[in-house]
């Protein structure tokens, strides 16, 4: 049984694009098909039975060098959950999975167009996040 709620607003908490020199640039544009996504997800509890849920997205470069991009955005949005007697294990699956598959599809395009954007015209993700999987590993640690 999912979690009845109803999102209330979504918003670019922060965002930062890092290109120190077009330098950077270029090797960054070379590499791109090398970064790699990063995916932290958080929450802080509000009034009247409404949360704040934190997703940031990271890409960079895994490979240890002085030129590289960094791509950062963090995302918010406001949930007010409409069940009252809620069990912690039920929200925290909704928070980390149910709410980011909703989500996640918009704040994947926002950060593409990001990039494009940025210089790189040719940006974009393969595959899929599994969030449903993220999930279960974090509840096995």
């Amino acid at each position: 049984m999912s979690v009845k709620h109803k999102i209330i607003l979504t918003y670019t908490k922060d965002l930062s694009v890092e290109i120190t020199d077009v330098e950077t640039l270029l090797l960054a544009r070379e590499r791109i098909s090398k970064y790699k996504i990063t995916l932290d997800i958080s929450s802080k509890p509000l009034k009247n039975k409404m949360i704040e849920v934190f997703t940031k997205l990271k890409y960079t470069d895994v490979e240890e060098s002085k030129k590289k991009a960094l791509f950062e955005l963090l995302y918010s949005t406001v949930v007010e959950i409409e069940d009252t007697n809620i069990e912690k294990n039920k929200l925290e699956k909704f928070i980390l999975c149910d709410l980011q598959l909703k989500i996640f599809p918009k704040i994947r395009e926002a950060f593409i167009q990001i990039l494009r954007h940025s210089g790189f015209p040719e940006a974009n993700f393969s595959g899929e996040i599994d969030f449903l999987k993220l999930y279960q590993q974090r509840s096995n640690q």
